[in-house]
């Protein structure tokens, strides 16, 4: 790796962590003087005081910034108009999250963002071209086929890391590890991708610069649209940086099997699927009298642990770990539904 661009990537991580920085103590200001806030009520507030929403803006506006400082460097490969298509989907959830942060809406009108943000990106043609078979040849993906799976792909992501920002610092500390496994892969000899680290590395700075605000005792949440911008961020990573689906899920492992779980459960109750409640396994864990700071810590090893062997592994390597990652999520997860939910 050149030492020139070298310290372009440390200086783009490390820039965009001090914007987003600086924009939270911005946005924590006008959130609390417009009362835009979390209150501690329900089965899933568990803070002990009213706390500022609207993080998600700081983010994305440390993204847009440090991208548009870097305009030519990284379209030279993703193109302008791909990366014009992620700030506008990203853009539009930042709006969506405005509205339901100001006033709490409906579970139709939290659709209607992530749906139009999912759509931007497959309608500019982000999408695989093609999956690895770790038994052989690729598998080549036509527009038919593509769209759609990226489209419900972006979906599931969103949704995952809207689901597991429930304490302070997991889901911001969850989409940073998952950027940086991205990062470190496209800066590896076999697949060096220069513009895909460097975006990966500004979505990591500006998500590490909102979690010194965030760890727990959080002064400031990420609200609807910043617990869906991580997971969009992160989704579209993993599709432009040559369908690094394995290791996105090697990461998010334990909260995609955690959802489903959830989901599952709750279709079989006959209950509201999209509805939020404390039946998730950080709610679960917590009742069972860890610390929060220890629950994520916990999230964050299994997160890095998996999410390294993408660094070395095979592609059928990589199939066998992430079988192994769903056995030990879902061990996880029944041993905990001893507690209560």
């Amino acid at each position: 790796m050149p030492l020139e661009f070298s310290a372009r990537l440390v200086f783009v991580l490390a820039g965009a962590a001090a914007v987003s920085a600086v924009l939270v103590l911005a946005v924590r200001f006008l959130a609390r003087r417009k009362g835009i806030v979390d209150h501690p009520t329900g089965e899933r507030k568990i803070h002990s005081k009213p706390v500022p929403l609207l993080g998600g803006i700081a983010i994305f506006f440390s993204v847009f910034l440090l991208a548009a400082l870097n305009w030519n460097f990284l379209t030279a490969d993703i193109g302008s108009v791909k990366l014009l298509a992620v700030l506008i989907g990203g853009l539009i959830l930042m709006i969506g999250g405005f509205f339901d942060d100001r006033r709490p809406r409906t579970a139709a009108f939290q659709m209607i963002a992530p749906t139009l943000a999912a759509l931007v990106i497959v309608l500019v043609g982000i999408w695989p071209e093609r999956l690895t078979n770790p038994f052989g040849a690729p598998f080549v993906l036509t527009a038919i086929i593509a769209a759609p799976l990226t489209f419900l792909w972006l979906l599931g992501m969103m949704f995952t890391t809207k689901l597991l920002d429930g304490l302070d610092g997991l889901t911001t500390g969850i989409t940073a590890i998952g950027a940086i496994m991205i990062m470190a892969l496209s800066l590896t000899a076999k697949f060096y991708q220069p513009d895909v680290a460097l975006l990966a590395a500004i979505i990591v700075g500006a998500h590490l610069g909102f979690l010194f605000f965030n760890w727990h005792p959080a002064s400031i949440f990420l609200g609807e649209g910043g617990s869906l911008l991580a997971g969009f961020l992160l989704g579209v990573l993993a599709i432009i940086s040559g369908g690094k689906i394995a290791t996105t899920l090697l990461v998010m492992g334990l909260p995609v099997i955690d959802v489903a779980a959830v989901l599952i459960v709750r279709a079989v109750r006959r209950r509201a699927l999209y509805q939020g409640d404390d039946s998730h396994l950080h709610f679960r864990l917590l009742r069972s009298g860890l610390s929060q700071r220890k629950i994520v810590f916990l999230y964050y090893a299994i997160a890095l642990g998996f999410g390294m062997t993408t660094l070395f592994l095979a592609s059928w390597q990589k199939l066998i770990t992430l079988a192994v990652l769903g056995a030990l999520s879902l061990f996880i997860i029944i041993a905990s539904m001893r507690v209560k939910a």
